[in-house]
């Protein structure tokens, strides 16, 4: 079950890529960044915390902590500012060379109010994860 999210994201990386013959790296990796938060705020935490980039397997104990530290944070963000409604992409810069981009994200929140966020990414094996 933990590996459907990881899956559709790879899914998602290769099929974007196929696409477009020449895909700029820094785009691609904030609509997997998107993606994610999207995973989230859709209350599929598991699959936002199998985003963020381990180069070894964690300890089921570990993995359920992140979970459980992401749903307080949501419900932080509900009582501070009723929620984030949306994220939105910025702006994004890529150094291809090292496989990494920072993807600059815009949370909408349920008060009115934004909050600009960085998102630092990295490729593995074609994948792109949140760092």
């Amino acid at each position: 079950m933990r590996l459907l999210p990881v899956l559709f994201l790879t899914a998602l990386t290769l099929s974007l890529a196929a696409c477009q013959k020449k895909e700029d790296p820094a785009a691609l990796a904030a609509q997997v960044a998107l993606e994610y938060y999207n995973q989230l705020l859709q209350g599929n935490i598991e699959a936002w915390v199998d985003g963020h980039y381990q180069p070894d397997s964690i300890p089921a104990e570990y993995r359920s902590q992140l979970i459980v530290n992401a749903r307080m944070f949501m419900n932080q963000q509900r009582r501070e500012h009723q929620g984030i409604h949306e994220v939105r992409i910025v702006n994004a810069k890529a150094n291809p060379a090292q496989h990494t981009a920072n993807v600059f994200m815009l949370f909408v929140y349920g008060d009115s109010t934004n909050e600009e966020t960085l998102v630092p990414m990295i490729e593995n094996k074609g994948v792109w994860y949140m760092r």
